[in-house]
């Protein structure tokens, strides 16, 4: 049994803010180092351009190196139609163990990757309220666009350009922390 469209959103989001509001809490804890022990380097803007930098660079580098038409995304998909069909809990007709499931794998699965990873560093230099708010807004769009039409909108923009846009945004964001513009 497949669930609905509604119960992976619902899931999807919860899991996304949750894991958003850990990375913000961290983040902070990461802005709270003494300036003693730092020896004034500002140890959180520096992560965060370096963090960044970093995806930035890798994001575009696997995007260059993706041939027309390939698509990472298949293999994700396996993978999560292995777990789903591996849980009972997704297979019962409960509306809430279904929600309950699909947080768990997806709070698994996207646990430490950058976009976590990213929001840490967002957090640790900039406010963390807007950092938060931002992010699961931006978690629920972007999860609400994949469950609604994200096949359909998979026709006509090519992970290559997607990979490519993402880089891009990294870079950007590094520089303008580097600079103390954003």
């Amino acid at each position: 049994m497949k669930t609905s469209r509604f119960v992976s959103l619902v899931g999807s989001v919860g899991a996304l803010a949750v894991m958003t509001v850990i990375s913000v809490l961290i983040g902070q804890i990461f802005h709270a180092v003494p300036a003693g022990i730092a020896q004034g380097i500002p140890l959180d803007d520096v992560a965060a351009v370096l963090a960044f930098s970093f995806f930035g660079f890798k994001t575009l580098k696997e995007a260059f190196d993706m041939e027309e038409g390939e698509s990472v995304m298949d293999e994700e998909l396996a993978e999560a139609e292995e777990a789903v069909d591996g849980s009972s809990t997704i297979k019962q007709t409960t509306a809430w163990a279904q929600i309950i499931s699909t947080f768990g794998l997806v709070f698994a699965a996207e646990f430490g990757d950058r976009s976590f990873l990213s929001t840490i560093a967002l957090s640790a230099a900039q406010n963390p309220v807007s950092v938060a708010g931002g992010a699961i807004a931006a978690h629920a769009v972007a999860t609400g666009i994949a469950v609604s039409g994200g096949s359909y909108i998979a026709k006509y923009i090519s992970e290559k350009v997607i990979g490519i846009i993402g880089g891009s945004l990294f870079i950007v964001f590094a520089v303008t922390t580097a600079f103390g513009i954003f």
